[in-house]
């Protein structure tokens, strides 16, 4: 009989690669919301991957950047200690585009972490030829000496297995570290309350993702379940952007969230927004505290 293997994994790479997707595509379910937009992801969500001989643990973080606001200094300090603890590290890198000074400074940073086995794995193989992907398996592999190398797709779900299937190979032995029925331990209000912020994401230009964070007053129980939920922005102009002429941007906001939240929650959902301002709350410690950061 195999031994059971359990441990942790995170993903790395520039903004944009495909971490959260690449999530997602392996749990099975949404558990990281997804954008175009750099910094999407704020926190370390933890995503389980249940398989036969063994259960993964990942833990999506936000990217590696270099940081101009508090928020974005305490945003690395995750992606730090997230790094520090986890058993493997797969750094990210698209078949479609060539290996550039981000992906290099990243790498780099891998060698801060010498607890953690070291994966590469080429994501969007779709979206590059079969000549394509082989070049950019060739130039990863002269990155350094990686423990394995993997080309995926999560879009069309190509050799998520083979990863899942190596990632465990790669764990630790040891029990189970959640219930076989678990997908992730994040709450279903912070999950919800991310959803609603990658609605309010779409669509919107430059600076405008960073300043948007969202928490819940309230959800009452019910045959509807009823929320109740606060959209913050840093300024006065932000605030007329989302809610936008008449009240119609705010309008699609709530409509898009509102189909992702009745899919987690499974009955009907009555989604009630409210946009305020918080000023400049990504340089101030006191309101990032009061927003969860």
């Amino acid at each position: 009989m195999t031994d059971f293997r359990a441990g942790f994994v995170s993903f790395v790479g520039r903004p944009n690669v495909g971490k959260s997707t690449l999530t997602n595509a392996l749990v099975g379910e949404k558990v990281a919301i997804t954008s175009s937009k750099p910094q999407t992801t704020r926190r370390a969500i933890r995503g389980i991957v249940h398989a036969a001989d063994g259960q993964l643990i990942i833990v999506d973080t936000p990217g590696m950047h270099r940081p101009r606001t508090l928020l974005g200094e305490r945003l690395n300090s995750i992606v730090q200690d997230t790094l520090a603890e986890v058993d493997v590290i797969g750094l990210c890198l698209p078949a479609n585009e060539k290996i550039g000074p981000g992906d290099r400074y990243i790498n780099e940073q891998l060698d801060s972490f010498p607890r953690a086995k070291k994966v590469a794995i080429v994501t969007k193989i779709d979206a590059s030829s079969r000549p394509g992907v082989a070049e950019q398996l060739q130039a990863v592999s002269e990155l350094r000496d990686w423990d394995a190398i993997i080309p995926i797709s999560s879009f069309d779900k190509k050799q998520l297995d083979i990863l899942a299937t190596e990632l465990v190979k790669l764990m630790p032995v040891s029990a189970a570290l959640y219930p076989s029925d678990a997908v992730t331990d994040e709450t279903t209000e912070s999950r919800i309350s991310e959803l609603i912020r990658e609605a309010a994401l779409e669509g919107v230009q430059d600076e405008l993702p960073h300043s948007i964070a969202v928490t819940i007053d309230d959800m009452i129980e019910g045959t509807v379940l009823e929320i109740y939920a606060n959209l913050f922005v840093e300024r006065d102009s932000q605030k007329g952007i989302i809610i936008g002429h008449q009240g119609q941007r705010l309008q699609d906001v709530g409509a898009r969230a509102r189909v992702e939240i009745e899919k987690l929650v499974g009955r009907q959902v009555f989604l009630s927004m409210r946009v305020k301002v918080a000023k400049e709350w990504q340089r101030d410690a006191k309101q990032l505290g009061r927003l969860g950061f």
